[in-house]
């Protein structure tokens, strides 16, 4: 099985195969469009996308292309707690303090805003595509007075040394990733936490029917069914007009769901099934 992420090498998302994928072959791909491509031209068999961050919210280029541009369903997903430490190249290991310059990617600098504030307060910060390409910077160019921002991961892979564990701002902060694919998904002894079962709709609602969300909301909770989130995205067909993403906290079963569902279709709406799936928790 051959599983592709968003790369490059060393990232969260790389992370994130690891674990739950431990001993398979993995490709990493410059964006999250090319990651879904490569599924669907049978270049690889899964893949590993961002989807959601408890810090930055919704990753929307992972919602609006599964959504528009491709037909993959959600066979599973593995949430990552996010965790940043400083790292330099080696040769600047006892003179960390005096750095001048902090690489990482933007949301990365974001969450670590505090550390930086009272640590290297006035630091010029220059923003990368990842926290790995910061790295890969870092190792490659040893006369700049700069350190990165990133994970374990990235330091063993680019051979830095961290001088400060954990600098983020919340211990709490945590990426969920989707695992998509044609087929079904075989999941290796693994690491990480079986934490039970999730089932996504995409729900259209009827044009210009007063109360339509209610009536939505209400096929849920008469039945007892449980929303773990509700999103709104747009359809891109008229300004005003979206579809909701809605997370429900169990498997697909044979008469709740499926009955929540063709109460929707009845008052006019439109729902796909994206997936009905296992999702897992990586703890360190």
């Amino acid at each position: 099985m051959k599983v592709g992420y968003l790369g490059p090498k060393a990232t969260f998302t790389n992370m994130a195969v690891n674990q739950q994928f431990p001993g398979v072959e993995s490709i990493p791909f410059l964006t999250i469009p090319n990651c879904l491509d490569a599924v669907m031209e049978d270049k690889v068999d899964v893949a590993l996308v961002p989807v959601e961050n408890t810090l930055e919210g919704s990753v929307n280029i992972t919602l609006d292309y599964l959504i528009h541009e491709v037909s993959l369903p959600i066979h599973g997903e593995v949430t990552v707690p996010i965790k940043q430490h400083l790292m330099v190249h080696p040769h600047r290991k006892e003179k960390w303090r005096d750095i001048d310059v902090m690489y990482s990617h933007s949301h990365a600098i974001a969450q670590c805003h505090k550390f930086i504030h009272t640590q290297f307060n006035g630091i010029t910060c220059e923003y990368t595509t990842s926290t790995a390409a910061a790295a890969q910077f870092i190792k490659e160019n040893p006369n700049i007075n700069g350190a990165a921002i990133g994970n374990l991961l990235s330091a063993e892979e680019y051979g830095l040394e961290i001088v400060k564990h954990h600098i983020h701002d919340s211990n709490n902060n945590h990426t969920r990733f989707l695992i998509l694919s044609k087929n079904p998904v075989h999941y290796p002894e693994t690491t990480s936490t079986f934490s039970g079962y999730k089932t996504s709709l995409m729900v259209t609602l009827p044009s210009d029917r007063s109360g339509a969300l209610h009536q939505v909301l209400s096929a849920f909770a008469w039945r007892k069914l449980n929303l773990v989130k509700i999103e709104s995205r747009p359809t891109k067909t008229g300004l005003g007009n979206y579809f909701f993403l809605i997370d429900l906290d169990r498997k697909m079963d044979d008469v709740l769901i499926p009955g929540a569902i063709a109460e929707l279709e009845a008052i006019g709406c439109e729902v796909k099934t994206l997936g009905s799936y296992p999702f897992y928790m990586i703890e360190k």
